[in-house]
């Protein structure tokens, strides 16, 4: 067998099916499903064995882990020559396994993996979300699927790998956020080879409301300062920029309303030069903020082709930025400056 597509499951039965039902159409038969429960109180097994007749599926329940350890799971019991990880909210182009083939044909892989794109189906809020998460005013356009200067590494909603080199790198840690970058590193130092498929692309859900994302993005500035006490050499300085891009944005504000506050209480007399001078760089970083959210406003309502979208882009563009800032400040006071260890920098499960 080629290919186990291997999707661990928490509570989503309805997005199981769709992403099933996507796997009916693709024109490459030689495939299994193991789809993995992980502890889930609406299971999808019924949703599972509605295909059973259709493909090779293979459904597992087992007590909540998060997704690695899931994964791992599944792939232990997988039998396909390449494992290809999807998360339960991506759906498949009806060319998706065929695209992967061409690739592995043209040039082989160790590991790999592809973009993601809105279905025309989402929600306006999705299809805001999923802009930012892929524009190049948030990303550089690097999750769009645009070529980049470093290396790529896959993320866990769109990945492949040899079974092999699975299984010898021993799959996922147990890191509970960034698990995905983590695996991406232990592959690279392992010498393998690793590329980007750019039309073995997913329809990716991601979150359905703002405060989902924030809680996702949060989670993923935390992650990354973990990864930076695992391996100091990840960290890079686009790494930083929505960190600086937050703080900018407090600061601003604060600058805003201290330079103008004596304006308003008639004390500007007291200090005069630095009132002054605080409302003038709060101005001029309000200047820039006005710039870029009218950027984004432009960017995503031609793409999208909605002003909503666009409108809804900026408060998407902003609750990731910032949303990723403040979790990246909170584990870096945490971890690198109270010293704490990575699980007691935040404590919460996964799924919630």
């Amino acid at each position: 067998m080629k290919y186990s597509i291997i999707v661990p499951v928490f509570n989503r039965p309805d997005e199981v099916d769709e992403l099933l039902e996507s796997l009916t159409h693709q024109s490459e038969k030689d495939f299994e499903v193991v789809i993995v429960e992980d502890g889930s109180q609406t299971p999808c097994e019924d949703v599972c064995k509605r295909y059973e007749h259709m493909m090779d599926i293979h459904y597992y329940y087992k007590e909540n882990s998060g997704p690695g350890q899931s994964r791992n799971y599944g792939a232990e019991r997988a039998k396909g020559e390449y494992l290809l990880i999807l998360d339960s909210d991506v759906v498949l182009p009806e060319g998706y396994l065929k695209a992967v083939s061409d690739e592995l044909s043209r040039e082989p892989a160790d590991a790999f993996g592809g973009p993601d794109k809105a279905h025309s189906s989402f929600t306006d809020t999705q299809k805001a979300i999923s802009y930012s998460m892929t524009s190049f005013f948030t990303t550089g356009g690097i999750r769009g699927g645009k070529k980049k200067m470093d290396k790529f590494y896959p993320r866990s909603f769109n990945m492949g790998i040899r079974r092999d080199v699975y299984l010898r790198l021993n799959g996922f840690s147990n890191m509970r956020f960034g698990e995905d970058i983590d695996f991406s590193i232990r592959i690279f130092k392992a010498g393998c080879r690793c590329r980007l498929f750019p039309e073995a692309w997913v329809w990716h859900k991601r979150r359905t409301d703002f405060r989902k994302f924030w809680r996702q993005v949060y989670n993923s500035g935390i992650a990354r300062i973990n990864l930076y006490k695992k391996y100091p050499e990840s960290l890079k300085l686009v790494h930083l920029l929505p960190m600086v891009f937050t703080v900018g944005v407090i600061g601003t504000l604060l600058l805003l309303f201290f330079g103008f506050l004596p304006y308003m209480l008639g004390t500007v007399h007291v200090f005069p030069t630095l009132g002054n001078a605080m409302a003038a760089l709060g101005s001029i970083g309000l200047a820039g903020i006005i710039f870029y959210t009218i950027a984004l406003f432009i960017g995503s309502s031609r793409e999208n082709h909605s002003v909503k979208i666009g409108l809804l882009s900026i408060r998407a563009a902003f609750t990731q930025l910032m949303g990723y800032g403040c979790g990246f400040l909170s584990a870096w006071w945490k971890r690198c400056v109270l010293g704490q260890s990575e699980f007691s920098a935040y404590n919460k499960t996964f799924y919630k």
